[in-house]
Parts: structure tokens; sequence; C-alpha cells
């Protein structure tokens, strides 16, 4: 497929954003509507700031994904409560990972027992995503996370990868659960071209105990931010191009961590689609 398989991925793309203050007038003024927009959960901050930013992006005509963690969900009641204000702001679209508030906010601990419980509420949302992790997750084994997968792939209608920086690694995990049988459409993680002293920056600014989780979890990405000649985008997705773009892959689409880089993720994008000639 080669460079038409790129730009289909880079016309299907999700921007993830943080929701800070200035999140909102970052949207309007770079993303344009076609472009679906995820609103991250923050464990320090609880859900209230991605449930306000979504139902505000909403009313601007922006189809958006709030992501509700698991573990920041008191109980059913406020799972109803959750799912009704979204609802109501025409939300169908949820992405439902675990979440690492530690401890959690109330009884439920991982993602699955909420996806059950809002197929007992008549499945509320046309679309559902769950995480996969194409590197290792820090505290769970590989082979757990594909189980996991696999487990969720009933109440599920997509998956979201988690970030990776090795082509091969990508390539090979899309192997791994496409023999598993696990056929859910996936949105590929790639981080935006964010620079390290602003994803150091941004850090520093989503809260004292969130940024040091931030950091422990993942000291790995700052380093290939910071290598000579390391992270970038594009090298990335050219070089991960076939496993990409085979149709046995079931790629969807790109889901961008934009660490609210919001302008300059879009100018990339932009540029690289003219440069693919989109």
């Amino acid at each position: 497929m080669g460079a038409a398989g790129l730009r289909a991925l880079l016309s299907s793309v999700r921007y993830e954003v943080l929701p800070a203050r200035p999140t909102e007038d970052k949207v309007l003024a770079h993303v344009p509507r076609d472009v679906v927009v995820t609103v991250t959960a923050s464990p320090v901050k609880g859900l209230e700031p991605t449930l306000d930013l979504t139902a505000r992006l909403a009313a601007h005509g922006y189809r958006v994904v709030p992501h509700v963690p698991a573990r920041l969900l008191r109980d059913d009641a406020h799972l109803k409560e959750v799912v009704d204000r979204l609802r109501e702001s025409g939300v169908d679209d949820l992405f439902v990972p675990a979440g690492d508030a530690d401890p959690p906010a109330g009884s439920y601990e991982g993602a699955l027992p909420v996806l059950r419980s809002l197929g007992e509420l008549g499945s509320p949302f046309a679309h559902l995503g769950v995480t996969g992790y194409p590197e290792s997750h820090p505290l769970i084994h590989d082979d757990v996370t594909v189980q996991s997968m696999w487990d969720k792939r009933e109440h599920a209608t997509y998956l979201v990868s988690n970030l990776c920086f090795d082509p091969r690694v990508l390539g090979d995990w899309i192997g791994r659960i496409r023999r598993r049988g696990i056929a859910l459409p996936l949105h590929v993680g790639v981080a935006g071209p964010v620079q390290r002293a602003k994803l150091l920056a941004m850090a520093t600014k989503i809260g004292v105990g969130e940024s040091t989780r931030f950091l422990t979890k993942h000291p790995s990405w700052f380093l290939r931010f910071a290598a000579p000649g390391g992270y970038a985008p594009d090298r990335l997705l050219r070089r991960a191009e076939a496993a990409l773009t085979d149709p046995s892959a079931g790629v969807a689409g790109l889901h961008v961590f934009t660490f609210n880089q919001i302008a300059e993720t879009e100018r990339w994008r932009r540029a690289l689609l003219e440069g693919l000639g989109g």
C-alpha cells in the first residue's frame, strides 16, 4: 500500500489531549472537526475536568471520546451518573482503561467489570475502547495483558495501543494478538512530534503526585526523545508501514498522544500528508 496506506492512517486520527485550562482554545484553533478528540482523566484531579471538557468540545461540534478509568469510579451509581452526563452531551464513544489510581476510588479494579456494568445499563455507547500494550506494562506480564484483551473482546468494539517506539516490537505484537484471535479494530498509539523539554514541562504541570507517577512509569520515554537522532513520529510510521498497512493487521487509524502540543501535532500531520501526496 505504501504512501496510500500511510495517507489513510493519517486521515483517520484521534488526538489525545489533557483537560488543562488552555486545551479547549487550542483544540478550537487547530483541530479540524473531522478529527476525533479523546480526553484523558487524571488520578489526581478525578473525572470532573474530563467530563467538563468533553461536554464543551462536543458542544463545539467535535466527536469526543472521554477516558473513564475504572479505578476512578466509586461504584455502580457513580458509573450511571457519568453515563447519563455523557449521553446528555451526545457522546457515543467511551474509552475505558483500568487507570492508575492507587488505591482505586471504589470497587472497580479493572476495565472488564466496568464493561460488564455498561452492558447491564443497556450498552449506552455505540463504541467502547480498551487498551493494548505493545511494550511491556510496568506492572503486568505480557501474557496477562493479551489475555485481558481476549476477555474484553465481547464487550469492546476497538483497541487503542499504548505508546510504542520500536517498529519491530509493534509489528510483532499486532501479529501476536491477531493470531490469538483478537480481531477488534486497532487504533495504534503514536507519540506526536513533542520535544523532550516540552514533555518534561507538561509533566511538571499536571500535579506533583501525578508527575512523579508519570516519570516513574515512563523513564525510557525521555531517553528516546532526548537521544541524538532519536524519536520522530514520521520515521516510526515509515519503518512500521508494512505492519500497519497489512490488511490482516486490522489497523483502523492512529491514536496520537499530543501531550497538549496540539498545534505542533496538527502541523506535523498536515506536512506529512502533503509529503505523501495527500
